[in-house]
């Protein structure tokens, strides 16, 4: 990315919050922020401009405290074009947006560090799931940051009211805004939604139309964008890695790949989500209650009494045996390793016993 001129660390998101991660010793020159990665290197932004860096390698070692994007780090000398910038630490996060990697393995991969405010994303057309939404709100509220829905397409929908009605009851107390990039619609709410020295992000699958509201917000086609499957509004994947865009108007926006998988790493984030579930929940017999058989739980007593809708209370108790079991997965690959490590150990003080000749 190319800055016209030179921005203030304050324009690209340093609050307090960081600055009082700091010492007088610290140039201001060294101060950073990666807005993009790129297979083992990456691009930050300074108050010199936009440079190449490369991570310090005991980063590698602990692939999730790594540096991603939107993260602010230090670099080991102020940026200059006669030698790579050498990220060296990395600053407090304030905001941590993650998910479980897809596949079977337990790993956490980091979505999007520091932002503010984060939009999931659904389009209109056949992509429309609210099921899904309640999942990245989930992850949304776990990550620290403040959720908003975005409903986009809007011109290929029939009656946006009913789907905004059946979205208010599912995403309750969240901000939504009715888009459409193709026309315009919704555009100046969702700019209004982005203050000065804010940082936001866009998330959803692919084919929601992200790039292209973000192509809108820069009021230029920056942003490559595709065509979507008319059988099934499936996307393909435009955007192929996590990146920064300053905004003309203020704010720093984060487009991500679609995503075709969004796992739970927890349960955090659902009874922010389900807090309709949350407040029944208060006035159960038993403060343990699961809400699955248990006498005297009132949150099964709301759902059969139509206070409460069934397939919410099912799409909750789904979540929740989800989380349970990929914190369970990740429990178990950190024990493992532990015992590995421990292993290792053992074996080295049975050599350094026999090296000196059996003597403890």
């Amino acid at each position: 990315m190319e800055m016209t001129t030179l921005p203030t660390l304050s324009s690209l998101g340093f609050s307090p919050f960081f600055e009082q991660q700091l010492d007088d010793s610290i140039d201001e020159r060294r101060i950073a922020r990666v807005a993009a990665e790129h297979r083992g290197a990456c691009e930050v932004w300074s108050v010199t401009g936009v440079w190449p860096a490369r991570i310090a390698g005991r980063f590698h070692r602990h692939n999730s405290h790594a540096p991603g994007v939107g993260d602010w780090v230090i670099l080991r000398d102020a940026p200059a074009s006669d030698h790579p910038a050498i990220v060296e630490r990395l600053f407090e996060r304030r905001t941590l947006f993650t998910r479980g990697a897809a596949g079977r393995d337990a790993r956490t991969q980091v979505v999007a560090a520091n932002v503010d405010l984060v939009f999931a994303v659904t389009g209109l057309d056949a992509d429309y799931n609210v099921r899904r939404l309640e999942r990245y709100l989930a992850r949304v509220y776990a990550s620290g940051a403040d959720p908003a829905v975005i409903l986009n397409k809007s011109d290929l929908c029939d009656d946006t009211r009913a789907a905004t009605i059946e979205v208010e009851s599912h995403c309750r107390n969240v901000p939504i805004v009715v888009t459409s990039a193709l026309s315009g619609e919704g555009i100046a709410a969702l700019r209004a939604l982005i203050q000065e020295g804010m940082t936001v992000a866009f998330v959803g699958s692919s084919g929601t139309g992200k790039s292209s509201l973000i192509n809108a917000l820069l009021g230029d086609d920056l942003l490559t964008t595709a065509t979507v499957r008319a059988s099934d509004g499936r996307g393909r994947h435009t955007t192929t890695h996590r990146q920064l865009i300053v905004l003309p108007d203020g704010g720093v926006v984060l487009d991500t790949p679609g995503m075709r998988e969004l796992q739970l790493l927890d349960d955090d984030g659902l009874t922010e989500v389900f807090d309709d579930i949350a407040e029944l929940s208060e006035q159960c017999r038993f403060r343990d209650c699961r809400h699955a058989g248990e006498p005297g739980c009132a949150v099964l007593a709301a759902a059969g009494d139509d206070v409460l809708m069934a397939e919410r209370l099912d799409h909750y108790h789904k979540l929740e045996r989800e989380a349970e079991a990929n914190e369970l997965r990740h429990n178990v690959r950190l024990r493992r390793k532990a015992d590995r490590i421990w292993g290792q150990l053992s074996d080295e003080v049975a050599l350094l016993r026999k090296w000196k000749g059996g003597k403890p």
